[in-house]
């Protein structure tokens, strides 16, 4: 069966089927995603009536004094447009779109922004704050192009001031929209606050002799003229994750600079690590040297191996770097920028209780670990210094995960087996936690993937609901709290919004990579009846395996009146071909039985093929039907691209990357 009716679905050349299989006995996962599409619908509604004014700003009158905190503005928001891609409510993308334009002018409005983007800010902060641009971009590409291109094009227009092209490094640490921004503060030391001297210690650490006694803040020298010297010029390793929004801005466009600039800046970053033994490199001096300002080191740079977060971020701007120059290019070679520092680090890994580590991420691991602070398992340093590696902590798999997602190679797919075999926790357990990235819940996951940890989609789907009940409580007790500067997280930690379960469950992808990555999917929904991205109303899907060769997709309609049809994408970004699908079917009514009988039959369920070779197929579903969809996938056969099944022009069989963008 094919979509004919051009008005009221997708392209009339797009392949389609029709559910035949009788729903009778919903399945508990079906009934409890709609439930959490129904709960979400709510509390959004109520944040947004509760912490926000009429013109989409938050709730908030004081000032901002030093140069953090717009992220943590446009953050509270980062996966409300996501809930729209995925199903969410008709409005909640206007919702979306009108907090971005409250939240720009009320961050214009306390001097953070000029021309609506970051002044200059390190990248480990403006990559936050960019995830809801990104996934506006992917929602409404017609509004959001015009933006998201000017601000590209900061960095890859050498004229404002950020780019070097003949060092192929960006100039400085903070960087952003205002050139005349130097330095990493304004005035004196950089403000850092005993308790993350406490916790995360100081860059340039070597310049205190061991025993000599800690000099006040404002007087030391790590946090003044030498941190200014030494680390407040250059590029550092965190700037990759500005490939995520040049990334952006081709996928919108198809512009060849774009790419050009990927290519460039990552590369340049991918030779510095091939010479490093594999490691990225934190830091290059203005000369285009690594450790040039640092005596050498290839560590050490703001934001980098040293200091304060490791492997946390440094890992996440290298893979959004990496994936995107993947993307870009076609040449998966990228993703050795990220693969060698994760295997030294994993190979510098020890076995211990998280209760033995120096983890510098203390309230994060408790929380994620509950019980099992006490097992034994693998730790693997996120930081490095003039005493080696140090600061032990579980491996973060996002990372790996989102490595064998694109690759689906068998060596990224081992790794993460391997890390099961060495860990001392049950990957199969889904823990009640939610940290500001909305993830965390990989292992788990990818046992379900795997084949061995079937209650997954239940469990997870639970878990969400009681995030969400959660921030509705924190939302009651603190709705009228006239929030001072120090507690402008507030937001991001009453944000109801939780989608890391729908990621998984519904597209078969991870979480976004919370530092400026774009989403990873192996497929994507649309309603062909309102032509608007997402799941339609009662319709529930489960993706069970991402084997590029047998993608395995169930959808479900619960309405027992009226037909559905859902549009499957291949891929994110419309990037995979599907060659062919096999899908379920029941061609036989016997399964209702007589008029005086008591009970059904069982249906017979057969199997069918159908060719494809598209980036969609549309699948009806009658009243109370389901059907298994097995997709065989032809991966990154196509450029990425925004668009559409209603929109798109068909015939594009094109066999490997489209660099003229293909949109």
């Amino acid at each position: 069966m094919s979509i004919t009716s051009a008005g009221t679905g997708p392209s009339p050349s797009i392949p389609g089927v029709t559910a035949s299989v009788p729903l009778l006995e919903p399945p508990g996962w079906a009934i409890a995603q709609r439930d959490l599409f129904s709960l979400l619908d709510h509390a959004w509604r109520r944040f947004a009536k509760d912490f926000t004014g009429e013109d989409g700003r938050l709730n908030y009158t004081g000032a901002l004094s030093s140069r953090d905190g717009v992220d943590d503005f446009y953050e509270v928001f980062f996966n409300w447009p996501q809930l729209y891609l995925l199903g969410g409510a008709d409005d909640l993308l206007a919702a979306a779109e009108l907090h971005w334009e409250g939240v720009t002018r009320q961050l214009t409005e306390l001097g953070m922004l000029h021309d609506e983007y970051e002044r200059g800010y390190d990248w480990f902060h403006q990559s936050e704050s960019l995830l809801l641009l990104y996934f506006l971009s992917m929602a409404a590409p017609e509004r959001w192009s015009e933006r998201a291109l000017r601000f590209a094009d900061l960095y890859v227009d050498p004229a404002n001031g950020n780019y070097d092209p003949e060092h192929r490094i960006i100039r400085r640490p903070h960087n952003g929209s205002d050139p005349r921004r130097e330095g990493l503060s304004e005035g004196g030391a950089y403000p850092w606050l005993p308790e993350e001297a406490r916790m995360y210690g100081f860059p340039l650490d070597w310049m205190l002799p061991d025993g000599a006694p800690e000099p006040e803040l404002s007087q030391d020298p790590r946090l003044g003229e030498e941190m200014r010297r030494r680390i407040g010029s250059g590029d550092t390793a965190v700037n990759l994750a500005a490939a995520g929004l040049v990334l952006n801005a081709w996928i919108l466009s198809g512009e060849e600079r774009y790419r050009t600039w990927i290519s460039d800046y990552v590369g340049a970053w991918r030779e510095r690590a091939a010479a490093n033994d594999g490691i990225v490199p934190d830091n290059v001096g203005t000369d285009g040297e690594v450790g040039s300002q640092l005596d050498g080191r290839w560590y050490g740079g703001h934001y980098g191996w040293t200091w304060p977060h490791g492997w946390y971020s440094v890992g996440q701007a290298a893979l959004v770097a990496a994936l995107a120059a993947a993307a870009a290019t076609g040449d998966d070679g990228f993703l050795d920028l990220v693969r060698p520092a994760l295997d030294t680090v994993i190979a510098q890994g020890r076995t211990m209780t998280f209760n033995e580590s120096d983890s510098s991420l203390r309230s994060r691991w408790t929380a994620q670990l509950a019980d099992d602070v006490d097992t034994p398992t693998l730790h693997v340093p996120f930081r490095h210094s003039d005493r080696g590696w140090f600061d032990f902590n579980p491996l973060l798999s996002a990372v790996p995960t989102a490595l064998w997602h694109h690759s689906a190679a068998a060596s990224d797919q081992r790794r993460l087996e391997r890390l099961r075999e060495a860990g001392g926790v049950d990957w199969r357990t889904v823990r009640p936690f939610r940290t500001k990235e909305e993830a965390g819940h990989e292992e788990p996951w990818f046992a379900f993937l795997s084949g061995d940890n079937p209650g997954y989609p239940e469990r997870i789907l639970a878990v969400a609901q009681a995030q969400v009940r959660h921030r509705l409580a924190r939302m009651d007790r603190y709705r009228d709290l006239d929030v001072p500067e120090e507690d402008i997280h507030l937001w991001q930690q009453s944000n109801p919004v939780v989608t890391e379960a729908l990621v998984q469950l519904t597209w078969g992808g991870p979480q976004v990579v919370y530092n400026g990555g774009l989403q990873q999917a192996r497929v994507r929904h649309y309603d062909a009846h309102t032509r608007r991205p997402g799941l339609p109303p009662s319709v529930a899907a489960l993706v069970t395996a991402i084997d590029p060769a047998a993608t395995t997709v169930e959808l479900v309609n619960l309405d027992p009146e009226s037909t559905r049809t859902v549009v499957v994408q291949a891929g994110a970004c419309a990037e995979h071909t599907i060659r062919a699908v096999r899908h379920t079917a029941c061609q036989d009514p016997s399964w209702i039985g007589g008029l005086y009988d008591y009970g059904h039959r069982e249906p017979t369920v057969t199997e069918t093929t159908v060719a494809v070779d598209g980036t969609w197929i549309s699948v009806a579903l009658p009243p109370s039907t389901r059907i298994r969809l097995t997709l065989e996938l032809l991966l990154r056969t196509r450029a990425p691209s925004y668009r559409t099944p209603f929109d798109a022009a068909e015939g594009d069989t094109s066999s490997g990357i489209d660099h003229r963008g293909g949109r």
